[in-house]
Protein backbone atom coordinates (compact mmCIF):
# COMPACT_ATOMS: atom_id res chain seq x y z
CA UNK A 1 0.00 0.00 0.00
CA UNK A 2 1.29 4.01 -1.04
CA UNK A 3 -0.27 5.18 2.15
CA UNK A 4 -0.47 4.19 5.80
CA UNK A 5 -3.49 4.57 8.09
CA UNK A 6 -3.30 5.97 11.70
CA UNK A 7 -4.39 2.01 13.41
CA UNK A 8 -4.82 3.95 16.68
CA UNK A 9 -8.00 5.99 15.39
CA UNK A 10 -11.26 3.33 14.76
CA UNK A 11 -14.43 3.43 13.20
CA UNK A 12 -18.04 3.67 14.04
CA UNK A 13 -20.19 2.47 11.43
CA UNK A 14 -24.04 4.33 12.45
CA UNK A 15 -26.79 2.96 11.24
CA UNK A 16 -29.81 4.04 12.19
CA UNK A 17 -31.96 2.63 10.26
CA UNK A 18 -33.90 -0.72 9.83
CA UNK A 19 -31.68 -2.91 7.24
CA UNK A 20 -29.87 -5.98 8.36
CA UNK A 21 -28.64 -6.70 4.97
CA UNK A 22 -26.64 -3.95 4.27
CA UNK A 23 -23.41 -4.65 1.91
CA UNK A 24 -22.54 -1.29 2.11
CA UNK A 25 -21.59 -1.22 5.99
CA UNK A 26 -19.68 -4.62 5.25
CA UNK A 27 -17.87 -3.13 2.58
CA UNK A 28 -16.61 -0.01 5.33
CA UNK A 29 -15.69 -2.92 8.43
CA UNK A 30 -13.64 -4.87 5.53
CA UNK A 31 -12.00 -1.77 3.64
CA UNK A 32 -10.85 -0.05 6.89
CA UNK A 33 -10.63 -3.18 8.68
CA UNK A 34 -7.90 -4.69 6.25
CA UNK A 35 -5.80 -2.00 6.89
CA UNK A 36 -5.80 -2.71 10.26
CA UNK A 37 -8.16 -0.24 11.71
CA UNK A 38 -10.39 -1.56 14.76
CA UNK A 39 -13.97 -1.41 13.64
CA UNK A 40 -17.27 -1.15 15.20
CA UNK A 41 -20.64 -1.14 13.89
CA UNK A 42 -24.37 -0.63 14.96
CA UNK A 43 -26.39 -3.33 13.95
CA UNK A 44 -30.48 -4.19 14.51
CA UNK A 45 -29.27 -7.95 15.89
CA UNK A 46 -26.15 -10.50 16.52
CA UNK A 47 -26.54 -11.79 13.74
CA UNK A 48 -26.64 -9.59 10.56
CA UNK A 49 -23.94 -9.81 8.34
CA UNK A 50 -22.23 -7.06 9.64
CA UNK A 51 -21.93 -8.44 12.78
CA UNK A 52 -20.52 -11.52 11.86
CA UNK A 53 -17.63 -10.10 10.17
CA UNK A 54 -14.29 -11.22 10.85
CA UNK A 55 -13.09 -7.59 10.32
CA UNK A 56 -15.49 -6.13 13.17
CA UNK A 57 -13.94 -5.57 16.73
CA UNK A 58 -17.43 -5.49 18.34
CA UNK A 59 -21.09 -4.67 17.74
CA UNK A 60 -23.21 -2.59 19.06
CA UNK A 61 -26.60 -4.28 19.14
CA UNK A 62 -28.83 -1.15 18.81
CA UNK A 63 -32.67 -1.69 17.51
CA UNK A 64 -34.14 1.27 16.64
CA UNK A 65 -37.56 1.96 15.64
CA UNK A 66 -37.86 5.78 13.94
CA UNK A 67 -39.80 7.12 16.74
CA UNK A 68 -36.83 8.23 18.89
CA UNK A 69 -36.12 11.90 19.94
CA UNK A 70 -32.64 12.76 18.62
CA UNK A 71 -31.17 13.55 21.93
CA UNK A 72 -31.88 9.77 22.98
CA UNK A 73 -29.72 8.55 19.81
CA UNK A 74 -26.96 11.00 20.29
CA UNK A 75 -26.57 9.82 23.69
CA UNK A 76 -26.68 6.26 22.61
CA UNK A 77 -23.65 7.34 20.28
CA UNK A 78 -21.53 8.93 23.16
CA UNK A 79 -22.30 5.76 25.17
CA UNK A 80 -20.77 3.67 22.69
CA UNK A 81 -17.78 6.23 21.88
CA UNK A 82 -16.95 6.05 25.65
CA UNK A 83 -16.93 1.94 25.54
CA UNK A 84 -14.64 1.96 22.64
CA UNK A 85 -12.47 5.01 24.63
CA UNK A 86 -10.41 6.54 22.00
CA UNK A 87 -11.68 9.52 19.08
CA UNK A 88 -13.49 7.58 16.64
CA UNK A 89 -14.30 8.16 12.89
CA UNK A 90 -17.86 8.34 12.59
CA UNK A 91 -19.55 6.66 8.98
CA UNK A 92 -23.10 6.66 8.58
CA UNK A 93 -24.58 4.15 6.19
CA UNK A 94 -27.83 6.07 5.65
CA UNK A 95 -29.65 9.52 5.58
CA UNK A 96 -31.04 9.48 9.17
CA UNK A 97 -27.48 9.18 10.70
CA UNK A 98 -26.19 11.81 8.23
CA UNK A 99 -28.48 14.58 9.52
CA UNK A 100 -28.06 13.40 13.02
CA UNK A 101 -24.89 13.83 12.88
CA UNK A 102 -24.88 16.90 11.21
CA UNK A 103 -27.71 18.30 13.54
CA UNK A 104 -26.18 17.82 16.53
CA UNK A 105 -22.10 17.72 15.47
CA UNK A 106 -21.05 20.38 18.71
CA UNK A 107 -22.05 17.90 21.28
CA UNK A 108 -20.57 14.92 19.19
CA UNK A 109 -17.35 16.21 18.89
CA UNK A 110 -17.49 18.16 22.04
CA UNK A 111 -16.16 15.48 24.86
CA UNK A 112 -13.19 14.26 21.91
CA UNK A 113 -14.90 11.25 21.61
CA UNK A 114 -15.83 11.33 17.85
CA UNK A 115 -14.32 12.30 14.16
CA UNK A 116 -16.59 13.06 11.31
CA UNK A 117 -16.28 15.54 8.93
CA UNK A 118 -18.19 19.33 9.55
CA UNK A 119 -20.66 21.17 7.49
CA UNK A 120 -23.33 23.39 8.01
CA UNK A 121 -26.06 21.36 10.14
CA UNK A 122 -28.94 22.07 7.64
CA UNK A 123 -27.39 20.98 4.57
CA UNK A 124 -27.56 16.98 4.65
CA UNK A 125 -31.76 17.24 5.83
CA UNK A 126 -31.70 19.70 3.06
CA UNK A 127 -29.74 17.60 0.08
CA UNK A 128 -31.97 14.08 1.57
CA UNK A 129 -35.04 15.96 0.76
CA UNK A 130 -36.74 15.68 -2.55
CA UNK A 131 -37.27 19.80 -2.37
CA UNK A 132 -34.52 20.94 -0.93
CA UNK A 133 -31.94 18.99 -3.70
CA UNK A 134 -34.83 19.95 -6.21
CA UNK A 135 -34.33 23.79 -4.75
CA UNK A 136 -30.63 23.73 -4.57
CA UNK A 137 -30.37 22.61 -7.85
CA UNK A 138 -32.53 25.50 -9.50
CA UNK A 139 -30.34 28.25 -7.21
CA UNK A 140 -26.91 26.48 -8.49
CA UNK A 141 -28.19 25.49 -12.12
CA UNK A 142 -27.70 22.03 -12.40
CA UNK A 143 -30.18 19.79 -14.36
CA UNK A 144 -32.32 18.16 -12.33
CA UNK A 145 -36.03 16.56 -13.08
CA UNK A 146 -38.83 18.93 -13.72
CA UNK A 147 -41.31 18.21 -10.32
CA UNK A 148 -43.79 20.07 -8.33
CA UNK A 149 -44.91 19.55 -4.29
CA UNK A 150 -48.28 18.89 -3.93
CA UNK A 151 -49.10 20.43 -0.29
CA UNK A 152 -53.06 19.64 -0.40
CA UNK A 153 -55.02 16.94 -2.15
CA UNK A 154 -56.83 20.00 -4.31
CA UNK A 155 -52.84 20.49 -5.74
CA UNK A 156 -52.62 17.05 -7.06
CA UNK A 157 -55.95 17.43 -8.73
CA UNK A 158 -54.61 20.47 -10.09
CA UNK A 159 -51.52 18.70 -10.98
CA UNK A 160 -53.41 15.90 -12.60
CA UNK A 161 -55.52 18.06 -15.32
CA UNK A 162 -52.86 19.49 -16.58
CA UNK A 163 -49.60 17.26 -15.94
CA UNK A 164 -47.77 15.47 -19.02
CA UNK A 165 -48.38 11.36 -18.46
CA UNK A 166 -46.64 8.98 -16.92
CA UNK A 167 -45.11 11.45 -14.01
CA UNK A 168 -43.14 9.51 -11.09
CA UNK A 169 -44.24 9.91 -7.25
CA UNK A 170 -41.63 9.33 -4.81
CA UNK A 171 -41.61 9.82 -0.93
CA UNK A 172 -40.37 13.85 -0.34
CA UNK A 173 -38.76 13.15 2.69
CA UNK A 174 -37.23 9.57 2.02
CA UNK A 175 -34.96 9.46 4.91
CA UNK A 176 -37.53 9.68 7.30
CA UNK A 177 -38.62 6.22 8.33
CA UNK A 178 -42.98 6.36 8.37
CA UNK A 179 -45.46 3.72 9.48
CA UNK A 180 -47.61 4.02 6.31
CA UNK A 181 -45.24 6.16 3.46
CA UNK A 182 -47.54 7.48 0.69
CA UNK A 183 -45.03 5.75 -1.78
CA UNK A 184 -43.15 2.46 -1.68
CA UNK A 185 -40.01 3.40 -3.47
CA UNK A 186 -39.96 5.37 -6.96
CA UNK A 187 -43.76 4.99 -8.23
CA UNK A 188 -44.82 5.45 -12.33
CA UNK A 189 -47.65 6.76 -12.28
CA UNK A 190 -49.75 6.41 -15.93
CA UNK A 191 -52.46 8.40 -15.96
CA UNK A 192 -54.54 10.97 -13.78
CA UNK A 193 -57.12 8.86 -12.54
CA UNK A 194 -54.27 6.70 -11.20
CA UNK A 195 -52.98 9.21 -9.67
CA UNK A 196 -56.19 10.22 -8.02
CA UNK A 197 -56.82 6.91 -6.94
CA UNK A 198 -53.17 7.32 -4.64
CA UNK A 199 -53.95 10.76 -4.02
CA UNK A 200 -56.81 10.12 -1.85
CA UNK A 201 -54.42 7.16 -0.03
CA UNK A 202 -52.30 9.71 1.03
CA UNK A 203 -54.29 12.41 3.06
CA UNK A 204 -54.94 15.87 3.39
CA UNK A 205 -50.66 16.65 3.07
CA UNK A 206 -49.41 14.56 0.38
CA UNK A 207 -45.66 13.98 1.54
CA UNK A 208 -44.83 13.60 -2.42
CA UNK A 209 -42.88 14.61 -5.45
CA UNK A 210 -44.26 14.51 -8.20
CA UNK A 211 -41.97 14.19 -11.15
CA UNK A 212 -41.49 13.72 -15.11
CA UNK A 213 -40.96 10.51 -15.94
CA UNK A 214 -36.90 9.94 -17.86
CA UNK A 215 -37.96 7.02 -20.02
CA UNK A 216 -35.49 4.41 -19.50
CA UNK A 217 -34.95 3.41 -23.20
CA UNK A 218 -34.13 7.47 -23.49
CA UNK A 219 -31.92 7.50 -20.58
CA UNK A 220 -28.87 5.84 -18.54
CA UNK A 221 -28.14 6.09 -15.25
CA UNK A 222 -24.83 7.04 -13.76
CA UNK A 223 -23.15 6.87 -10.36
CA UNK A 224 -21.06 9.51 -8.42
CA UNK A 225 -18.99 8.93 -5.23
CA UNK A 226 -16.61 10.65 -3.89
CA UNK A 227 -14.92 12.25 -0.45
CA UNK A 228 -14.67 16.18 -0.07
CA UNK A 229 -12.57 17.98 2.91
CA UNK A 230 -12.80 21.13 4.97
CA UNK A 231 -12.69 23.12 1.83
CA UNK A 232 -15.21 21.17 -0.34
CA UNK A 233 -12.06 19.82 -2.27
CA UNK A 234 -12.55 16.61 -3.75
CA UNK A 235 -9.67 14.53 -2.46
CA UNK A 236 -11.38 11.11 -3.76
CA UNK A 237 -13.66 11.09 -7.00
CA UNK A 238 -15.14 8.26 -9.08
CA UNK A 239 -17.81 7.75 -11.45
CA UNK A 240 -20.04 4.99 -13.10
CA UNK A 241 -22.85 3.40 -14.87
CA UNK A 242 -25.41 1.37 -13.27
CA UNK A 243 -26.44 -1.78 -15.32
CA UNK A 244 -28.92 -3.13 -13.55
CA UNK A 245 -31.20 -2.01 -10.12
CA UNK A 246 -33.43 -3.67 -8.09
CA UNK A 247 -36.18 -3.16 -8.05
CA UNK A 248 -35.76 -2.53 -11.73
CA UNK A 249 -34.34 0.92 -12.85
CA UNK A 250 -35.87 2.22 -9.63
CA UNK A 251 -34.00 0.57 -6.69
CA UNK A 252 -30.74 -0.20 -5.15
CA UNK A 253 -27.41 -0.79 -7.31
CA UNK A 254 -27.20 -4.48 -8.52
CA UNK A 255 -24.71 -4.60 -11.08
CA UNK A 256 -22.46 -1.15 -12.23
CA UNK A 257 -18.86 -0.64 -13.76
CA UNK A 258 -16.37 2.07 -13.48
CA UNK A 259 -16.73 4.60 -16.53
CA UNK A 260 -14.49 7.35 -16.81
CA UNK A 261 -16.74 10.85 -17.15
CA UNK A 262 -14.80 13.70 -16.42
CA UNK A 263 -17.85 16.26 -17.43
CA UNK A 264 -19.89 14.58 -14.35
CA UNK A 265 -16.77 14.17 -11.98
CA UNK A 266 -16.67 18.01 -12.59
CA UNK A 267 -20.56 18.80 -12.69
CA UNK A 268 -19.98 17.34 -9.47
CA UNK A 269 -17.41 19.27 -7.66
CA UNK A 270 -18.76 22.22 -9.10
CA UNK A 271 -21.79 21.54 -7.49
CA UNK A 272 -20.93 20.58 -4.05
CA UNK A 273 -18.40 23.17 -3.89
CA UNK A 274 -20.91 25.77 -4.41
CA UNK A 275 -23.39 24.46 -1.60
CA UNK A 276 -19.93 24.06 0.34
CA UNK A 277 -20.44 20.59 1.67
CA UNK A 278 -17.88 18.19 3.19
CA UNK A 279 -17.64 14.79 3.32
CA UNK A 280 -18.78 11.24 1.59
CA UNK A 281 -21.64 11.71 -1.21
CA UNK A 282 -23.18 9.27 -3.04
CA UNK A 283 -24.90 10.96 -6.66
CA UNK A 284 -27.61 9.38 -8.69
CA UNK A 285 -27.51 11.12 -12.31
CA UNK A 286 -29.70 10.19 -15.11
CA UNK A 287 -28.50 10.92 -18.48
CA UNK A 288 -31.50 12.25 -20.70
CA UNK A 289 -30.71 11.33 -24.14
CA UNK A 290 -33.83 13.57 -25.30
CA UNK A 291 -31.98 16.70 -24.56
CA UNK A 292 -28.30 15.56 -23.71
CA UNK A 293 -27.86 16.37 -20.00
CA UNK A 294 -26.92 15.15 -17.16
CA UNK A 295 -30.03 15.19 -14.76
CA UNK A 296 -29.40 14.70 -10.71
CA UNK A 297 -31.88 12.50 -9.29
CA UNK A 298 -30.64 12.05 -5.60
CA UNK A 299 -27.73 13.45 -3.60
CA UNK A 300 -26.57 10.89 -0.50
CA UNK A 301 -25.30 12.95 2.07
CA UNK A 302 -22.93 10.07 3.14
CA UNK A 303 -21.41 6.47 1.57
CA UNK A 304 -23.23 4.38 -0.75
CA UNK A 305 -23.75 0.59 -0.77
CA UNK A 306 -21.92 0.33 -4.07
CA UNK A 307 -18.80 2.44 -2.89
CA UNK A 308 -16.91 -0.37 -3.39
CA UNK A 309 -16.66 -0.42 -6.86
CA UNK A 310 -14.43 2.45 -6.78
CA UNK A 311 -10.81 2.33 -5.70
CA UNK A 312 -7.83 4.74 -7.77
CA UNK A 313 -4.45 3.47 -8.81
CA UNK A 314 -3.32 3.98 -4.90
CA UNK A 315 -6.48 1.65 -3.59
CA UNK A 316 -8.30 4.48 -1.87
CA UNK A 317 -12.06 4.41 -1.99
CA UNK A 318 -14.38 6.90 -0.12
CA UNK A 319 -14.35 5.37 3.41
CA UNK A 320 -10.11 5.38 3.07
CA UNK A 321 -9.88 8.81 1.91
CA UNK A 322 -12.04 10.09 4.99
CA UNK A 323 -10.47 8.23 7.81
CA UNK A 324 -6.90 9.33 6.11
CA UNK A 325 -8.08 12.98 5.71
CA UNK A 326 -9.50 12.85 9.78
CA UNK A 327 -6.53 11.66 11.22
CA UNK A 328 -4.02 14.03 9.26
CA UNK A 329 -2.88 12.06 6.55
CA UNK A 330 -2.52 12.57 3.04
CA UNK A 331 -4.86 10.93 0.62
CA UNK A 332 -2.90 9.72 -2.45
CA UNK A 333 -4.73 10.79 -5.58
CA UNK A 334 -4.45 8.66 -8.51
CA UNK A 335 -7.00 7.70 -11.75
CA UNK A 336 -9.73 5.35 -10.63
CA UNK A 337 -9.15 1.67 -11.82
CA UNK A 338 -11.05 1.32 -14.50
CA UNK A 339 -13.46 -1.49 -15.92
CA UNK A 340 -14.08 -2.85 -12.69
CA UNK A 341 -17.72 -3.81 -12.17
CA UNK A 342 -19.64 -4.49 -8.77
CA UNK A 343 -22.23 -7.31 -8.41
CA UNK A 344 -24.45 -7.71 -5.62
CA UNK A 345 -25.16 -11.58 -4.95
CA UNK A 346 -29.09 -11.41 -3.59
CA UNK A 347 -30.53 -9.35 -6.15
CA UNK A 348 -28.75 -9.29 -9.13
CA UNK A 349 -29.85 -12.66 -10.07
CA UNK A 350 -33.74 -11.23 -10.34
CA UNK A 351 -32.42 -8.40 -11.70
CA UNK A 352 -30.85 -9.82 -14.90
CA UNK A 353 -33.82 -12.01 -15.15
CA UNK A 354 -36.16 -8.51 -15.47
CA UNK A 355 -33.84 -6.46 -17.29
CA UNK A 356 -33.29 -9.15 -20.03
CA UNK A 357 -36.85 -9.49 -20.52
CA UNK A 358 -37.05 -5.67 -21.22
CA UNK A 359 -34.52 -5.84 -23.51
CA UNK A 360 -32.83 -2.79 -21.12
CA UNK A 361 -29.09 -1.95 -22.47
CA UNK A 362 -26.30 0.43 -21.39
CA UNK A 363 -24.45 1.60 -24.06
CA UNK A 364 -21.53 2.65 -22.16
CA UNK A 365 -20.74 -0.43 -19.79
CA UNK A 366 -17.58 -1.88 -20.62
CA UNK A 367 -17.91 -5.39 -22.86
CA UNK A 368 -15.52 -6.84 -20.24
CA UNK A 369 -15.26 -6.27 -16.71
CA UNK A 370 -11.07 -5.77 -15.32
CA UNK A 371 -12.61 -7.61 -12.22
CA UNK A 372 -15.04 -7.88 -10.07
CA UNK A 373 -16.19 -6.92 -6.48
CA UNK A 374 -18.62 -8.87 -4.90
CA UNK A 375 -21.13 -7.10 -2.12
CA UNK A 376 -21.37 -10.38 -0.17
CA UNK A 377 -18.47 -12.83 -0.68
CA UNK A 378 -14.69 -12.64 0.47
CA UNK A 379 -11.93 -15.07 0.66
CA UNK A 380 -10.97 -13.68 3.67
CA UNK A 381 -14.33 -12.92 5.12
CA UNK A 382 -17.13 -15.33 4.27
CA UNK A 383 -19.75 -15.09 7.27
CA UNK A 384 -21.08 -11.76 6.16
CA UNK A 385 -22.03 -13.94 2.99
CA UNK A 386 -23.26 -17.08 4.07
CA UNK A 387 -25.38 -14.63 6.94
CA UNK A 388 -26.85 -12.96 4.07
CA UNK A 389 -27.89 -16.43 2.19
CA UNK A 390 -29.68 -17.54 5.18
CA UNK A 391 -31.67 -14.39 6.09
CA UNK A 392 -32.60 -14.03 2.36
CA UNK A 393 -33.43 -17.05 0.92
CA UNK A 394 -37.10 -16.90 1.28
CA UNK A 395 -37.73 -13.25 0.19
CA UNK A 396 -35.61 -14.06 -2.44
CA UNK A 397 -37.19 -17.35 -3.60
CA UNK A 398 -40.64 -15.46 -3.22
CA UNK A 399 -39.18 -12.59 -5.12
CA UNK A 400 -38.20 -15.16 -8.13
CA UNK A 401 -41.57 -16.58 -8.22
CA UNK A 402 -43.56 -13.86 -9.11
CA UNK A 403 -41.23 -12.77 -11.86
CA UNK A 404 -41.88 -16.35 -13.03
CA UNK A 405 -45.32 -15.84 -12.99
CA UNK A 406 -45.27 -12.57 -14.61
CA UNK A 407 -44.24 -13.98 -17.91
Amino acid sequence: MPFAVDRSVPALIVKIGHYPLHHGGVGAIRSLGRLGVPMYAVTEDRWTPAALSRHLRKAFVWPTTGEERPERLVEGLLRMGRAIGRPTVLLPTDEEAAVLIAEHADRLAGEGRFLFPRTEPELPRRLANKQGLHELCAKHGVPTPEGVFPYTYADVKAFAASARFPVVAKNREAFERRKKPAVCGTTRIEGPRELMELARRWGPRPGVVLQEYLPREEAEDWIVHAYFDARSTPLAMFTGVKVRSWPPHAGMTACAYVVENEELARMTARFVQRIGFSGIVDLDWRFDRRDGRYKLLDFNPRMGAQFRLFENAARIDVVRAQHLDLTGRAVPGARQRPARRFLVENIDLPALFAYRRSGYTTPHAPARASGTELAWAARDDMRPFLTMLARSLRPGAAQLYRLWRAK
